[in-house]
């Protein structure tokens, strides 16, 4: 993503904010009535200080009461529709405000989720969470009371502006002929309050993405005594947080400052030159408090048109980082015109001459040349020692990533040529690491089918050995797992795993090391479980326990990205290679902890 900043033309930089114009034109009726009761606002506000001088020059002058009180009873008609217009304006503008973020709050985490694997292997996901909240509130007040504010005291000033020379064309040239004066720095110190803002937003993107990542693995931090480290790390990057934000301010409040500054001291001026054509009788009094007022409120309007240029600046760089996410395009994404996998499916899997390198190491080869077929209904096992790219192969079948080089074929179907909704609802993984999110058992497994009924999910979870723990829970299928499943054990999550995986009911079953973190008691019902689901199924196993293989059909041996042997437990350990190498040091170790057990 920062290349792609870097690379970005400076004058769309400039204008970020103009990228979200899409989604206020979706709400125009709002959009609409909103403008409405701003006009009308603004409107009433420039007919005030027509009354005033209509009673300055006749009903003071004149003497007459009864003219100064009906002047009084329409300004309080004004106030009235200053007060509906206003409380309308506020409603209808925050309302657009909050829908608007919502709307992009949720396109931008449905673009995130469709984003390629490649793109997480390079970007924090806290960064990307503090985008999706930091940023959008910033936005929020943008599209709610900042452009509000500006639309509203353009209309203002510019209505000031007109009534000033048709009060004065004299006194009016004075003031018009300023205005650049005070514009130009304002645009200047604009940018640079943009430019500090986006830089504010992105070391608090890094703060957080830190806060997110320690505080998922505080197990961890404790374990290590590591809690000093981390908090001196956050707590710098706290420091360098406010420090940014500080500039960014300080960028604001000068240019806010400026701006008054200027306006002000240009109002002043000019009135002073009035205050003389009225002493040598060339302009009434009642003229001169008209476009005083008139003044006042052009003056108003600009100073405040200063703050919020800084507050949309602000919400423009945040909108740049936004806009950022969705410009990203997925590395793996539909073809344009895809095949239809068949139908029934077959279960048939074939990697031609596959070689392969993660993009985030694009030196380092993590397959090579590899070539296999899966036949339908067969289970394979897949071996060797770590690094020899054995995960690699679920996820290029997965189609997390595409190859470098060579086909991986499903059914006689090219991935790349499948579409990829299609392609993944017929494969189903039970990995190493489950995910269980923070939500109901129910929920949990039924994630795979989300439609599925509280039986289906129940016969999934008894098929998954796991109903009789789960009925022992207080609140059986509607208990919350806790953040990341915290309160439930390995084996429970492995069998939540395997009971999402029977629910999705898919031809292709990817085993990932489903049974190597967990104690025997749990790994023989974590087996038994996936004995079951494994039937009439075409199932690749990944596993470090020979125990888990010894019933597959066949096993390739992965050395390097390449395989180095194939065949069964029995023919393997008879040609005395790497297979039976493994299996050595395997048997040594159970025959160890078996000893020391004794």
């Amino acid at each position: 993503m920062a290349d792609a900043r870097e690379n970005q033309p400076r004058g769309k930089a400039l204008r970020p904010l103009a990228r979200l114009i899409p989604y206020l034109a979706r709400y125009r009726s709002m959009v609409a009535a909103a403008i409405v009761f701003l006009a009308l606002a603004a409107a009433t506000t420039l007919a005030l200080p027509l009354a005033v001088r209509r009673m300055v020059d006749h009903g003071f002058a004149s003497s007459d009461g009864h003219f100064i009180n009906n002047y009084f009873g329409m300004l309080l008609a004004l106030a009235a529709l200053l007060a509906v217009a206003s409380a309308m304006r506020y409603y209808y503008v925050i309302t657009i405000g909050e829908r608007v973020v919502a709307d992009l709050r949720r396109e931008v985490f449905s673009h995130v989720t469709s984003l390629s694997p490649s793109f997480f292997d390079v970007n924090q996901s806290g960064e990307i969470v503090s985008r999706l909240t930091a940023d959008t509130t910033q936005i929020k007040s943008a599209f709610g009371s900042s452009a509000s504010q500006a639309l509203r005291n353009t209309i203002l000033c510019l209505g000031a502006m007109g009534m000033m020379i048709y009060t004065s064309p004299r006194l009016s040239a004075l003031v018009l002929g300023a205005i650049p004066l005070i514009v130009f720095p304002l645009v200047g110190f604009g940018r640079s309050v943009r430019k500090r803002s986006r830089a504010a937003q992105d070391t608090l993107a890094q703060t957080s993405a830190f806060a997110s990542e320690v505080i998922g693995a505080t197990r961890t931090v404790q374990a290590f005594g590591g809690e000093a480290t981390a908090n001196g790390r956050y707590g710098s990057t706290v420091e360098s947080a406010y420090d940014a934000a500080r500039a960014a301010i300080k960028a604001r409040a000068l240019l806010t400052g400026f701006g008054i500054l200027l306006v002000f001291g240009s109002i002043v001026g000019v009135l002073w030159y009035g205050a003389q054509s009225v002493l040598a009788g060339t302009m009434t009094a009642g003229t001169l408090g008209q476009f005083v007022l008139y003044s006042v409120i052009a003056a108003s309007s600009l100073g405040q048109l200063s703050e919020v240029w800084g507050e949309l600046s602000a919400a423009g760089g945040a909108a740049e980082r936004l806009t950022e996410l969705l410009q990203e395009v997925p590395a793996i994404r539909d073809t344009e015109n895809p095949i239809a996998l068949p139908s029934p499916p077959r279960g048939e899997v074939e990697f031609e001459a596959v070689s392969f390198a993660y993009p985030a190491r694009v030196s380092a080869i993590t397959l090579n040349s590899l070539s296999f077929k899966v036949k339908s209904g067969e289970t394979v096992a897949i071996v060797g020692p770590s690094g020899a790219g054995k995960s690699t192969i679920f996820s290029l079948l997965l189609r997390f990533y595409d190859p470098s080089a060579g086909s991986v074929w499903l059914d006689g179907i090219d991935l790349r040529q499948a579409r990829l909704a299609e392609l993944r609802s017929r494969l189903a993984i039970v990995p190493q690491d489950v995910t269980i999110f923070a939500a109901s058992i129910h929920d949990n497994i039924a994630f795979s089918a989300p439609d599925a009924s509280r039986e289906a999910v129940r016969a999934a979870a008894k098929a998954a050995q796991a109903d009789e723990f789960i009925s022992r829970l207080d609140n059986g299928y509607d208990t919350m797992a806790g953040e990341r499943g915290i309160t439930l054990s390995g084996g429970q999550r492995q069998r939540i795993a395997i009971a999402r995986a029977i629910l999705k009911d898919a031809p292709v079953l990817l085993l990932d090391e489903a049974t190597s973190a967990l104690d025997a008691e749990s790994e023989t019902l974590v087996q038994k479980a996936l004995d079951g689901l494994m039937k009439n199924r075409t199932t690749l196993v990944i596993a470090h326990r020979l125990a888990t293989v010894l019933k597959a059909d066949r096993i390739l041996v992965l050395e390097d990205g390449r395989i180095v042997e194939e065949g069964t437990h029995q023919s393997l350990i008879t040609e005395g290679g790497l297979y039976a190498k493994l299996a050595r040091l395997q048997f040594h170790d159970i025959e160890r902890q078996s000893a020391t057990a004794l």
